[in-house]
C-alpha cells in the first residue's frame, strides 16, 4: 500500500510513495539480458528481449493511460519485470541526459 507524503511547498501537493520493501530501484541495473538493440530490428531502437516491441512502445502505452496489467494482457509475451526494466531504462537515460545551452 503506497504511503502518502505531504510536501509543504505552495501549492501543497500529495505524492504517493511506495515503501522500499515493495520495490526499490537503486539506479544501477544491467539491461543486457532484457533490453536489446539490433540494427536490422525496429531501426536499432532498444527492444525487449529481442522481440519487436520497443521500450518506447511500452512507455507510450503506459503514458496513454494503460495500466501495467493492461499492457500485460495486450502483450502476453511481456512480463512485469520487462515493464519495470523499461521504466528503469528510461529513468537512467533521463538522468544521464545533458542540457545544452543554445
Amino acid at each position: 500500500m503506497p504511503i502518502e507524503l505531504l510536501i509543504s511547498s505552495k501549492p501543497k501537493r500529495r505524492i504517493a510513495i511506495a515503501p522500499k520493501s515493495f520495490f526499490y530501484y537503486s539506479g544501477a541495473m544491467n539491461y543486457s539480458e532484457i533490453i536489446t538493440m539490433e540494427p536490422g530490428k525496429r531501426g536499432g531502437k532498444p527492444c525487449i528481449r529481442g522481440l519487436r516491441i520497443t521500450v518506447y512502445d511500452v512507455l507510450e502505452y503506459l503514458a496513454s493511460g494503460m495500466s501495467q496489467a493492461d499492457v500485460l494482457r495486450a502483450f502476453p509475451y511481456l512480463t512485469e519485470p520487462d515493464i519495470l526494466v523499461c521504466l528503469a531504462y528510461a529513468a537512467d537515460r533521463e538522468r544521464k541526459a545533458k542540457i545544452i545551452n543554445a
